[in-house]
């Protein structure tokens, strides 16, 4: 997984507030390995626009690409409670997994919109963009610059169709 050292946060912690908003750093200058998940998300606190980050898996197997992305957040985020995929992208669909011995549920959704859910809380949930798998590397940077401008309200279908990407 392609991830950055740095995190910003949105504040300092005290007693009886949540823990501040981690965000991942923006690594989409970083070479795209064969193999590695690429994630992109946002990192401003503002989340104005429809996605906080995209996320480009390797394969549609569920069970190996999922676990580096959910580490990641977690390790920027905090715990991650759930997750909401489109059952046509994966070629499994467990109801849950555990990873690093946390049990993470998986919603499944047959809408097919080329998007992901990450819920960290109760009211805390962040929207990705899911580039597919065969995706040629300079659409799928194309699509994640395009996905995670502040302003964007780019439907996850028209951003694939504006760079090339074709879906699964």
């Amino acid at each position: 997984m392609t991830a950055d050292s740095s995190t910003p946060t949105s504040g300092t912690p005290t007693s009886g507030t949540p823990a501040p908003l981690l965000l991942l750093a923006d690594t989409s200058d970083q070479p795209m390995t064969p193999g590695a998940a690429v994630l992109r998300m946002e990192t401003t606190s503002s989340r104005v626009g429809l996605f906080d980050g995209v996320w480009w898996p390797r394969s549609r197997a569920i069970e190996t690409q999922l676990p580096g992305l959910i580490v990641a957040l977690t390790t920027r985020l905090g715990p991650i409670a759930r997750v909401g995929l489109d059952a046509s992208a994966w070629d499994h669909a467990p109801g849950h997994m555990v990873i690093d011995d946390r049990t993470v549920r998986i919603d499944w959704s047959a809408v097919d919109d080329h998007t992901m859910i990450i819920t960290r809380g109760p009211q805390d949930h962040f929207s990705f963009l899911v580039i597919p798998p065969h995706a040629d590397a300079s659409a799928a940077r194309a699509a994640m610059t395009m996905a995670v401008q502040d302003d964007n309200c780019t439907s996850a279908e028209q951003i694939l169709t504006d760079t090339g990407i074709t879906p699964a």
